[in-house]
């Protein structure tokens, strides 16, 4: 024991202990759980066997009776669509803020500052804000949208079929492009400026100099903001909880929703966590491209 002291306060075992106790704090918070919740889909779960471990073995029935219910994949689908549509908008716009505060005009740092409101946000707060924004009767963007003469009448956002999902989608995009843009922005400003004076000497216009430049350099930045993307849309509830509830008729709902209704609401618990697996494979893989992606940023 004497040894043992000496080599972490000598500063030998320091740098092991200070990794040991993280990977221990991940192990009891997030492992145990994750293990627990992988066994509770192989399992029959129900309110009287929730609180014991071993439980009837039922193999992959739970999956199997998961993609036999008729709402399944048009839950799926709608969990594609919102994180496609979520990912897409947020990249594109943040890119594009980006790029616009890039350029260094006065003021840009400041302004760019404004833009991180919507990220510290707590996502009831973003929902409450966009139930305002989105309600049929008195809406921001109904409004706006009747005034330019888009639309002659109220768009029902929350309770049409058609619209209910892409409503949260448009709360979504808004919640993550400042997390794009500043992501995005540490990538452009990594990126040498002799690069771009030397393309303009050799007369290159400006698209030839984002094709070939700015898009090549910025490839490990893209990478890693389109997985951590993914992870954050993959991970995204309080919206859903808070704009439409999944409704009407599962129209918005979505994998990660329907993970909690499955479990809190209608109490199978087997579903619930069924459901959380499957998703847990897909957030795995994007993890995998997230690291990859940074690899050669962590070796340097």
């Amino acid at each position: 024991m004497r040894k043992l002291a000496q080599s972490i306060t000598d500063g030998r075992g320091f740098d092991i202990l200070l990794v040991a106790l993280p990977l221990a704090f991940l192990l009891l918070l997030s492992g145990l759980p994750l293990l627990y919740n992988v066994l509770m889909s192989f399992q029959e779960v129900d309110m009287f066997s929730l609180g014991q471990l071993w439980r009837p073995f039922v193999g992959l029935q739970n999956y199997a009776d998961l993609f036999s219910m008729p709402e399944t994949w048009p839950i799926l689908g709608n969990t594609a669509i919102f994180v496609i549509a979520s990912i897409a908008g947020q990249f594109v716009i943040g890119f594009g803020l980006a790029l616009f505060f890039w350029t260094g005009f006065p003021g840009s740092s400041w302004l760019r500052g404004l833009f991180l409101v919507s990220w510290v946000m707590p996502g009831l707060v973003v929902g409450a804000i966009w139930n305002w924004i989105l309600s049929g009767d008195f809406g921001v963007l109904n409004f706006l949208l009747n005034a330019s003469g888009l639309v002659d009448g109220n768009i029902f956002w929350r309770s049409d079929p058609t619209f209910s999902l892409w409503a949260v989608i448009l709360a979504n995009v808004w919640l993550g492009t400042s997390f794009n843009m500043i992501l995005l922005s540490v990538g452009l400003s990594s990126i040498p400026g002799d690069l771009y004076e030397a393309s303009e000497l050799d007369g290159a216009n400006a698209w030839q100099r984002f094709w070939t430049i700015t898009l090549p350099m910025m490839r490990s930045s893209i990478g890693a903001v389109l997985s951590l993307g993914l992870i954050f849309t993959l991970q995204q509830f309080d919206l859903f909880a808070a704009i439409t509830s999944g409704g009407p008729n599962n129209s918005s709902n979505v994998a990660q929703y329907w993970a909690w209704d499955m479990s809190f609401r209608q109490y199978d618990f087997a579903k619930g966590a069924t459901i959380s697996v499957i998703m847990i494979v897909f957030v795995m893989v994007a993890s995998v491209v997230y690291v990859r992606s940074t690899r050669h940023e962590v070796r340097g």
